[in-house]
Parts: structure tokens; sequence; C-alpha cells
């Protein structure tokens, strides 16, 4: 790539989206560093550590040929569930979950890798398929083994919480490429009517957590004491919040996990309501840029790509924040940008990657086959 073609690509960079990301992930930085009590260490220095090692990744993606990246999607894949199967194998375990490899200098998680697999993956083989066939259950088959192959290898370790964001993926590119109605509607009868099943193989932590949720006073000092805490944290935070380092639930630890998942809670309790509405709208407005650039894509593969990764941090948002105001069951999602953990930021990263490639290619012509 010459010089003029490279400052040619900057140019039509979607800075904006790009700026908000940039935006959260500083926000991210000032959060975990009041997590850690005022010190850079153990959480914001190698919080950027990890954007500023993957920030070129995302605009190295950002550039590469739509093209190369539309032959290459199910080998994403493949190397995505090469991993999960290894996981399985020989994997590390923590907490009671075997998630991790841990390769020495390096520990990841590959479920995160396979949000991003299962994007590419569908949205290859829904670009290959001709419309009026997408409606036809024959050509269901194939996706329906791509979406259950990873998501029974990830409730194994048991990630309960990856499983319905990878479920929350597969069912928006599935919509979007025009799978009908009545599929969906189908898939929820049968999930409804197998839920007495499903409750048997859930693990004990996990209908406790499904019973706290209905009724979180039961064990305030067990199972709910999570919870129970980050209600109290967000609501002492009132309107406009007792200041950063001031936050007493977080700084004198009653707060726990405040550097992952219930980083939320900490932002709320430092900066009330008012920051917390802040931080709501610079999500809405990275979902609502992120959207545009997936509808003005005209081609099928670019598209689903866009929503398909949308989705991925939307879904996040959604999740954690309803997890952590006690409007969904605590699954264990972190909070794109904010919450700690390299493996996160380098999924999210790509992701927003793919969403620049996708703005950049969005008049690319892709085969059909």
């Amino acid at each position: 790539m010459n010089l003029y073609l490279l400052k040619e690509k900057l140019y039509l960079f979607p800075k904006t989206l790009i700026s908000l990301m940039t935006l959260l992930c500083f926000i991210g930085f000032v959060i975990l560093y009041d997590a850690a009590g005022g010190s850079f260490l153990p959480y914001s220095g190698k919080q950027m550590l990890y954007f500023f090692s993957f920030l070129p990744l995302m605009f190295f993606i950002g550039m590469i040929n739509i093209k190369v990246l539309f032959y290459s999607s199910y080998y994403i894949y493949a190397i995505a569930l090469i991993f999960l199967i290894a996981v399985s194998l020989f994997g590390h375990t923590a907490m009671g979950a075997t998630r991790w490899i841990n390769l020495g200098i390096l520990k990841f998680q590959p479920s995160e890798l396979m949000k991003i697999g299962i994007v590419f993956a569908l949205a290859k083989y829904f670009h290959s398929v001709e419309y009026r066939n997408i409606g036809r259950l024959v050509y269901l088959i194939i996706p329906a083994l791509l979406i259950g192959a990873p998501l029974i290898i990830i409730l194994k370790q048991p990630d309960l919480g990856t499983a319905i964001v990878l479920s929350a993926v597969a069912i928006t590119i599935l919509y979007l490429a025009g799978v009908r109605t009545a599929v969906f509607v189908t898939g929820a009868l049968m999930v409804a009517g197998s839920l007495p099943i499903l409750w048997r193989f859930l693990h004990d932590y996990q209908k406790k957590r499904l019973l706290v949720f209905l009724n979180p006073e039961q064990d305030t000092l067990g199972a709910g004491y999570n919870i129970t805490q980050s209600k109290i944290a967000i609501g002492s935070g009132g309107f406009w919040g007792k200041g950063r380092l001031s936050g007493s639930q977080a700084q004198l630890e009653f707060l726990p996990e405040h550097q992952t998942d219930f980083v939320f809670s900490l932002f709320a309790e430092e900066l009330g309501f008012i920051g917390s509405v802040a931080l709501l709208l610079i999500f809405a407005m990275v979902i609502i840029k992120g959207a545009k650039i997936g509808i003005n894509c005209r081609n099928l593969f670019g598209k689903l790509l866009a929503f398909g990764v949308l989705s991925i941090f939307s879904t996040h948002v959604m999740i954690n924040i309803g997890m952590v105001t006690g409007l969904l069951p605590v699954v264990g999602i972190p909070l794109p940008f904010l919450s700690y953990g390299g493996t996160a930021m380098a999924t999210m990263l790509i992701s927003f990657g793919l969403l620049i490639n996708v703005a950049l290619n969005d008049r690319a012509y892709l085969p059909t086959n």
C-alpha cells in the first residue's frame, strides 16, 4: 500500500466512533485507578498496556482488504473452535471454572475469540446463501451446527455469561440475514418447554444466582452479597456522586470485583446519577455510530459482520449494567473498555477494527461463493 492510499484510508476512518471508543478507554483507566485506591497498579497501568498493545492491531485490521477477511472467515472460526477444545483438554482452572489457556507469559480466554469467530462464520455463510433459500430449514442446519458446537463447550466450562452473549450474537445475525420469525418463536417455545430439564444441568452456584435474582434478600451474606453491595454502592452515589476515591463501598472493599464485573457500581458511587447517564449516552452513541456503518454497507457479509460485532458490544453493555443494578441475574459479564482484563480489551479492539474495516469497504463487491 503506497503512502497516498494509506493517507486516503486514514482520512476515511470513522473518527467519531474511534474518539468515543478512546474516551471510554480513558474513563476506564481513571476508574481502575480509583479501584486500586489511587494507584496505577495493579489495574489501571496494566489496562493501559493492554490498550496500547492491541490498538495497532485494531488499525491493522481496519485497513486489511475485506476480501481477505471474507475468505478467512471459516479459518478464523476453526481456530477459535480448536482453542475452545484445547481448553477442555488442558485448560487453566480458576474459581471452579476451566475457561483459560495458560501459556506462561500469557493467559487468555478462547471463548472471547469465539464471539468473533461465530460472527465471521455466520456472516460468510449467509452471504453465500441465496435469500430465497434462507427461509428453508435445510439451510439452517449448518448455522445450527456452527452455533451449537462452541455453545456446548462453553456451557461445560462452565461459562453461562459468554454462552448468553454468543446466543444473542447468533440470534442477531440470523434475524438480520432474513431467517423467518416463526423459527425464533419455535425456538423460544422449545427453550421454555425444556427449562425444567435445563435447570437440572445448572451448577449449584448458578441456581443460587437465579434464585437470588428473584429474591435478593434471601441470602444477603452469601449468594446475594455481590448484588446487595452493588445496589448499595449505586444508591449511595445519589445524584452527583460521592466524588473520586470517596466511595465507601469500593474503598472499604465491601463491593467485590469492583475492578471487573462491578466496575459500573464503583463508577456510579463516585459520579452518581449524572455521571452514569453520561456514560450510558456514550455507550448509546457508540451503538448508533456502529449501526450506521452496518446500515450503509452494501454487501451482506460486511453488514452482518458489522452488526455481529456491534451486538457483542451492546450485549455486554446491557447485561453488565442490568446485572449490577439487579435487573438481570449475575452471570459475570465485563463492561466494555471499563472492566479490567486483557482478553476482553483485545476482543473489543479487534471488534472495532472490524467495524472500521466495514466502514472503509462498504461498497466492496464480494462473491457469493
